[in-house]
């Protein structure tokens, strides 16, 4: 399988941004959303990006590569980067202040586990049971194979499905609960890099269902009209 994508740096950001000293225990967690905010939404923020790159080009399969090829080392790479982006702010997602796996409009991410029981946790122990989930699979050989000749299981492209599901609600807890913690440490030219590329990508191939995407709807049109 092929490499991780990475972005540049980000540049000077935007308007005005929150500094680090403004995180306070009353701005942490669940506690961003309490009055239905969606700071992700203003204009100063969601016209951040750290890169003007035509993700339509850097997301279609290109000429000559197997899909499922492309399929799995995409996989692998926004993986790689949303577990990456969610380490810079788990000191902010606890069971205190994330209860619940929360996203937009007040929806409760529920885990279900291997016998079907739908199990209401934390979000820091959704986000764990989700990356496990996600990197065993990832490193099941059965499943995303690595030798030369080896095929892709049938039912492959489900799977894929799946894993993008759980990096859409990541990222989903992430803009709800956790923004203003993004804007303090200046992450969210990186977070609305992340989530332009990672929504044209399922886009292009049929990862993800609109009910799925339902809680950031908003967000996806506001980025889509930034061009």
């Amino acid at each position: 399988m092929g490499g991780c994508h990475s972005y540049p740096s980000a540049t000077e950001a935007d308007g005005k941004t929150l500094q680090p000293s403004d995180i306070s225990n009353d701005k942490q967690g669940i506690n961003n959303n309490n009055l239905e905010e969606r700071p992700y939404l203003q204009q100063e923020y969601v016209c951040q990006q750290i890169t003007r790159t035509d993700m339509l080009v850097l997301t279609a399969l290109p000429p000559g590569v197997d899909k499922a090829e492309w399929l799995a080392s995409n996989t692998v790479a926004f993986f790689k980067h949303i577990n990456l982006f969610y380490s810079a702010l788990s000191e902010f997602c606890t069971p205190t202040t994330c209860p619940t796996a929360c996203g937009p409009g007040n929806m409760i991410y529920v885990w279900t586990d291997d016998h079907g029981r739908k199990l209401k946790c934390s979000a820091p122990l959704y986000f764990d049971y989700a990356m496990s989930y996600i990197q065993d699979l990832l490193t099941d050989e059965d499943v995303f194979p690595t030798k030369t000749g080896s095929a892709f299981p049938t039912g492959f492209v489900f799977l894929v499905q799946k894993v993008f599901l759980l990096l859409f609600r990541s990222l989903s807890h992430i803009y709800w609960s956790h923004y203003r913690e993004t804007v303090a440490l200046g992450l969210q030219a990186h977070l609305n890099t992340l989530f332009t590329h990672l929504m044209l990508f399922c886009q292009q191939h049929a990862l993800l269902e609109l009910e799925d995407t339902k809680p950031l709807q908003d967000l996806i049109a506001a980025l889509r009209k930034q061009g």
